[in-house]
Formats: structure tokens, C-alpha cells, sequence
């Protein structure tokens, strides 16, 4: 029995020491690749990096992720369901304002049937019919949950985004179909394992009756188990997210912690949520968690921290709470303790690019502390946090990096690396994960190096989409 211990032990201590040591790269492939980046045009770069093996993404909102014309046709397609939806298209002076929408007057709101029939007449006038919607109103609808304007920010983003999705996102089918066309474009993109922020709570039926996270839970799986899904070869797990803000978040957190040991497929928590809100500060939770942690030791934690415009101890304060990895973490660079804490450490930062210029965070890419973070040997991931409000797409993601910071092949893979490696996956299946990302990368590059950099053809086009057309001179041939 003792030995078969020992020989345990070992064996994880072997598994765990070699998932920790980075990937190589061949050493000829990342001459080449030097010698592809200086005479590639941008669009040969983008179609590149399309192709390019991709690992995870460990960093995104499942609500924030899908691309405005699939919600436009998942919303259309919900009759099929039984579900109607209206949206504002009018603002009115309605007395007295009733509270049926869930919100306050907002252009593009989107309600469903059992929701505007409880309005006023009044209130019913100010909203149309998603179906019955003018093609100019139809794209002024999609635009709407698009950060896409010099005008629009950080307050546009946190405060009417996911408000006009309203009860398009509340409903479990279309949610669990928006998943499927999710997972389908990221297998496109080369990507082998998705972690996404979801919550089980808050669903509902077309009628209105709240539906429990189990009942939840099961109509995402039988969506997920569906052949088309499924043919995709790409691993999924979620983490279950709160909002740290609210009253009432420490009995949410005990409730996700409980839905997490439920849940299979279900591997983390995390706390999301405006940082610049102080009712949401790490330490608030430090007496909460301590009880969870003796109640679910196995259950990890990702907690946004360091997504703000001042310097602050959050990042600390988060890890102080047990967490494995920390979401943005931008102003880590400011606290220069924790920083030296992370060096080459147990802990990953989700590198947001575009994201963190977007809500405005960094004035430009150069201002972005990830190749600080990188360099100095911080664990780091990119990630694509909210990229159906941002138009945008992992290879995006890779391609801003590559450009703005100089990438080397070493590092390009060591980014995708990390993304299987601090995933909250189970030893064995990262393992696996890990060698099958190695068996791609070998060929990926085989196929390359036989290729004359200065005369490169990609197999075959990346999709463009806003961001990276409305920034970057990649469209004139679309």
C-alpha cells in the first residue's frame, strides 16, 4: 500500500511538474516566423494567426460574447419557442412609469410577451414587435449592443448593454443555441477549450416562471450533446459568475459555490462586476469565503481585479481570497510587491487587449502592461472577454499582440500554453489537452516552414469583423 502511494505521488508530482515547464518552439520555425512578420502584410498576419492553434479562452461572458446578428436571428427564431419579444423604439412620458420592463426607459430595451403585457397602454406604445422592425431599426437594434462609437465607453458598456438584451439573454434555449454558435466559430478560429462566465440563475420560461439552475443546466446540455456541437472537438466547462455589487452578493456566492459542486460541467466561480463600485471590493468577501473553503476545497476562483484607472491592492486583496487567476489585472503594475509575488507563480493573469481599450482603460496599446507582464515571467493568457460587443475575435486578440508588442514564436506559444495550463480543468484531461495542442503546433509549423515567407499564401482567409476593420487596414479586399 505504501508503495503504491509513493508510486502515486510521484507520478502526479512528475504530471504536475511537466505541464508546468514551457513549450519550446523550434528553434528554425521561430527564424522563420521572424522572418514572416517582417515582410508579411497585415492581412497575411491576420490569416496567419487565423490558422494558427489557438488552446483556450479562459476569459469571457458568455451575454457579452455573441455577435449582435445572432441575437438578432436567435430572437427572431424564439416564437418557435413560444417567446415574443418587443423592443423600445420610443420615448415617452408615461405617468405613472411602471417597473414591468425591469428598467429604466431605454432605447432598444427588449422585453418578452408576458413582460409587455403587463404594461400600461402607455408603455405598450413605446415598443414594437422585434419582427415587425424596419431594416433601418433592425440594424440600429444589432448597433445598439455594439461598442462601435469614438462616443461610446465604459458608462455606454456597464449600464445599457446587457439592459437592452434584456429577456433575450434570460432565456435558457436561446442561450444554450447562442452557445453552440459560440463554440462552433471559436473551433473555426483553431481554439480547443472554452471556460465561459455563465450563471445558472435568473432563467425563465416564456411565461415568466423562473426555472431552477438544474433545470437550467439541463437544457444547455442537451444542446451541447448534440452531434454538430459535439463534431467540433472543442472542451467545455463554465464557471459560474455573481455580481460582487449587490446587497446580497455573499448569500449568491454561497449559492454559486453550492451550484458549482452540483454542476459537473460547472468548474469555478467568479466574481464579476464594476471594480470602480466599492460595494464590491475583494475583502467585503474574505469572511464568506473562508467558510467555503472548508465546505468545497476543490472548487476554484476567478475574480476580476486591477480593471480600473488608479492604483489599488485589489489584485492582492483578490488573491488573499484564494483566487487562481485574476481577470484584467491591469493595475497590477503599480503594486509592485504583488507583482514580484507572481513571477512565475501558481497565479494567471486573462490578458483583455482589446477590451481594456475599448471601456477605455488603457488610451492605446502601448500604454498595456502585458508585455511587462509577460516578459517578467507572469503567467498571462489572452482572452476575448466581451467580443460580440466589441466586434471582434480571438485571432484579433493575437494579432493587435503580435503587432502592437513585437511577439515572438516562443511566446506566441507560451500564450496558448498557459490557457490550457491554468484552466480549471483536471490533470488528466489538460494533460491530453496539452500533448494534442503540441501535436498541432508540430504540424502547424511543418506546413509553414516549407512556405517562403516572402511569399506566404494562407490556406485559407480569416473573417474580418468591426474592430479589427475600423482599426486596422485588413478590409480593403473584403
Amino acid at each position: 500500500m505504501v508503495r503504491c502511494w509513493i508510486r502515486f505521488g510521484l507520478r502526479s508530482f512528475l504530471l504536475g511538474w511537466i505541464l508546468s515547464q514551457p513549450v519550446q518552439a523550434n528553434e528554425a520555425f521561430s527564424e522563420w516566423f521572424k522572418a514572416f512578420k517582417a515582410s508579411a502584410t497585415d492581412a497575411e498576419l491576420h490569416d496567419f494567426l487565423y490558422s494558427m492553434p489557438k488552446g483556450g479562452d479562459l476569459h469571457q461572458h458568455l451575454s457579452g460574447s455573441i455577435f449582435s446578428e445572432w441575437w438578432w436571428q436567435l430572437a427572431l427564431g424564439a416564437p418557435a419557442q413560444g417567446e415574443v419579444f418587443f423592443t423600445r423604439l420610443r420615448l415617452g412620458n408615461c405617468s405613472p412609469i411602471s417597473a414591468a420592463t425591469g428598467h429604466e426607459q431605454l432605447l432598444f430595451q427588449t422585453i418578452s410577451q408576458y413582460r409587455y403585457d403587463r404594461l400600461a397602454a402607455c408603455e405598450q406604445g413605446l415598443f414594437t414587435k422585434l419582427a415587425e422592425l424596419s431594416p433601418a431599426e433592425q440594424q440600429a437594434w444589432m448597433n445598439s449592443i455594439r461598442l462601435d462609437l469614438p462616443s461610446e465607453g465604459r458608462d455606454e458598456f456597464f449600464e445599457t448593454h446587457w439592459q437592452r438584451l434584456g429577456d433575450v439573454i434570460a432565456n435558457p434555449w436561446i442561450m444554450a443555441e447562442a452557445l453552440a454558435l459560440h463554440i462552433k466559430a471559436f473551433a473555426d478560429e483553431g481554439l480547443v477549450y472554452l471556460e465561459p462566465q455563465i450563471t445558472l440563475m435568473g432563467y425563465r420560461d416564456q411565461t415568466g416562471l423562473a426555472l431552477s439552475p438544474a433545470r437550467a443546466a439541463s437544457i444547455f446540455r442537451a444542446r451541447l450533446n448534440q452531434p454538430d456541437v459535439v463534431d467540433t472537438g472543442v472542451t467545455l466547462r463554465f464557471q459560474q459568475s455573481i455580481l460582487r455589487f449587490l446587497p446580497n452578493a455573499e448569500a449568491e456566492l454561497v449559492r454559486a459555490y453550492q451550484i458549482v459542486s452540483d454542476e459537473p460541467e460547472w468548474v469555478g466561480v467568479n466574481m464579476v462586476g464594476r471594480e470602480d463600485d466599492d460595494r464590491g471590493h475583494p475583502l467585503r468577501f474574505l469572511e464568506t469565503i473562508r467558510g467555503l473553503r472548508q465546505q468545497y476545497p476543490n472548487i476554484r476562483l476567478s475574480i476580476h481585479a486591477g480593471e480600473v484607472d488608479e492604483p489599488n491592492y485589489h489584485v492582492r486583496d483578490t488573491l488573499l481570497l484564494g483566487a487562481d487567476r485574476i481577470g484584467h489585472g491591469l493595475n497590477l503594475i503599480s503594486d509592485p510587491q504583488t507583482l514580484v509575488q507572481m513571477r512565475h507563480g501558481p497565479y494567471l493573469v486573462e490578458i483583455n487587449l482589446i477590451s481594456n481599450l475599448l471601456l477605455e482603460y488603457v488610451s492605446d496599446f502601448s500604454q498595456h502592461p502585458f508585455p511587462e507582464y509577460l516578459r517578467l515571467g507572469v503567467p498571462v493568457a489572452l482572452a476575448t472577454d466581451d467580443r460580440g460587443m466589441w466586434d471582434s475575435t480571438m485571432t484579433d486578440e493575437y494579432f493587435v499582440a503580435v503587432k502592437s508588442f513585437n511577439l515572438s514564436w516562443d511566446e506566441l506559444r507560451l500564450l496558448t500554453q498557459n490557457s490550457i495550463q491554468y484552466s480549471f480543468l483536471g490533470q488528466e484531461p489538460k494533460s491530453r489537452l496539452l500533448n494534442a495542442l503540441d501535436t498541432r503546433f508540430l504540424a502547424f509549423e511543418k506546413y509553414w516552414q516549407a512556405q517562403d515567407p516572402k511569399q506566404i499564401g494562407a490556406p485559407k482567409r480569416s473573417p474580418k469583423r468591426g474592430f479589427i476593420c475600423r482599426n486596422y487596414d485588413l478590409c480593403e479586399r473584403e
